[in-house]
C-alpha cells in the first residue's frame, strides 16, 4: 500500500528526509532490513502520511569524498522518483560493501530492487 498520494510532488523536501540521530537510531533499533548486491535497507514503520529516508555511507566502503556523495546522489534520486509509491516508513540506506566495479546503472538497480521489495 503506498503511502503518498499520487499527485504528490517528486521533490526531495525536509519533510522527507531522517535529520536527527534518534530518528537514524531508531529505525537502527528497529532491526528489520533488505540486503541487496550493495546496498542494505534498515526500515521501521512510521506514523506519517510518507515515507522517509536517510542515507549513510561508511569512509571503509568508499574512501573518496567523490564515491561517497555520488552513492547519496543515486539512493536520493531514487527515493524522490519512488517516494508516492512506497509504504509508510522510515528508510536508511547504507553502503553494504565497496563500490569498485559498480556502474552507476547497478547502484540504481539494487536501490529499485530493495525498495520494491520493501513491506507493505
Amino acid at each position: 500500500m503506498a503511502c503518498g498520494s499520487p499527485d504528490a510532488d517528486q521533490s526531495l523536501r525536509d519533510a522527507y528526509r531522517l535529520r536527527k540521530t534518534d530518528e537514524y537510531s531508531s529505525v537502527f533499533a528497529f532491526r528489520r532490513a533488505i540486503k541487496g548486491q550493495f546496498l542494505i535497507v534498515h526500515y521501521r514503520p512510521n506514523a506519517l502520511t510518507t515515507a522517509r529516508m536517510g542515507v549513510v555511507v561508511a569512509k571503509k566502503l568508499a574512501r573518496r569524498a567523490v564515491q561517497r556523495n555520488l552513492v547519496k546522489r543515486i539512493v536520493r534520486e531514487g527515493f524522490r522518483r519512488q517516494r508516492t509509491a512506497l509504504p509508510c516508513l522510515d528508510l536508511v540506506v547504507r553502503l553494504n560493501r565497496p563500490i569498485v566495479g559498480a556502474s552507476r546503472t547497478n547502484l540504481h538497480n539494487d536501490l529499485a530492487d530493495l525498495l520494491r521489495r520493501l513491506p507493505t
